[in-house]
């Protein structure tokens, strides 16, 4: 089918979807650009197993039901895995809110569920660019990146300045200077042309059980638990896994569940009862805005951080 020819899709999903609170996920940064958000509908240039690909998702006027359009070469693999993208494989049963903020939560977002891309290196290219630095800094660079060395997404994409992400060799290839003029230090720079060697292992781990997907990426030099759990929940669709190791998010949800930031080990406690939910009360209380009150100044863009296994 030539490239600007859409294939499209309707997907008839198990409750009203609130698209944005699902796929926003996918977005690294309001300047992402792999990502674009035009009025209802999301626009995603991606890069998937059959090749480059623009897909547009949309709630249809029927309750329950998404609308999907694709261009270029991964159009049929993209529509494919639309059910997943908007979280029907996501189960929430068994998830009871123990907390005034968690049920407020839920009651406000009924419909929201964990989005699955099944792109495993594309989710861990930036998970790892975004180790132990601001947000500022980890989208910057990997907007940078993306900008310099992806492709025009295909179609309509072009039109609205949609970026494909590198293939594996196309981060390989990149200079370690303009990773560094990315902000982007060698620990984490060798960390990703590291793992982009292992490209087609780390693909297999959509299709691995948990645990054995886990220690496969967790083997790769410089990918610990947090990296691990930001690639889960946004690829694997996992329901459990928690951001321990994060700034910020131990510290949030012990502030909106108690009135007192906590430290991981606390925040392990915490959520101790909503096992098998525990990123669910995560990505609930994020949405709903529970953030702690900041006090002082931000902090500030660092470069050349070390980074070890995070």
């Amino acid at each position: 089918m030539p490239v600007n020819e859409p294939r499209s899709r309707v997907v008839h999903t198990s409750r009203p979807v609130p698209l944005g609170a699902v796929v926003s996920v996918f977005r690294r940064g309001g300047g992402d650009p792999t990502s674009r958000r035009e009025h209802d509908a999301w626009w995603f240039g991606w890069l998937t197993p059959d090749g480059p690909v623009t897909l547009r998702l949309s709630v249809a006027a029927a309750a329950g039901e998404v609308a999907a359009q694709a261009w270029g070469a991964g159009s049929a693999w993209a529509l494919e895995q639309v059910p997943d993208l908007v979280g029907e494989r996501d189960d929430p049963a068994g998830f009871e809110p123990h907390h005034a903020p968690v049920a407020q939560a839920w009651r406000v977002f009924p419909g929201w569920r964990v989005p699955r891309s099944g792109l495993v290196l594309q989710a861990l290219v930036p998970s790892v660019i975004e180790q132990k630095v601001t947000g500022q800094e980890a989208f910057s660079g990997y907007r940078r990146l993306v900008t310099r060395f992806g492709e025009p997404a295909p179609g309509p994409g072009a039109d609205l300045a949609l970026k494909v992400p590198p293939s594996a060799a196309g981060w390989a290839g990149i200079p370690s200077w303009e990773w560094l003029a990315a902000g982007v230090d060698p620990a984490r720079s060798r960390t990703v042309v590291h793992a982009v060697r292992h490209a087609r292992r780390i693909e297999e781990c959509a299709d691995l059980p948990v645990e054995a997907a886990r220690a496969r990426l967790q083997a790769l030099p410089g990918v610990g638990r947090w990296t691990w759990a930001e690639v889960a929940q946004r690829a694997l669709g996992l329901a459990d896994e928690v951001s321990f190791g994060d700034y910020h998010v131990a510290k949030n949800i012990g502030w909106a569940l108690t009135g007192t930031p906590v430290d991981d080990d606390g925040l392990a406690e915490l959520l101790q009862p909503y096992a098998g939910h525990r990123y669910r009360v995560q990505r609930l209380l994020e949405l709903a805005g529970a953030n702690r009150p900041r006090r002082g100044p931000r902090m500030s863009p660092r470069t050349h951080l070390p980074v070890r296994g995070r």
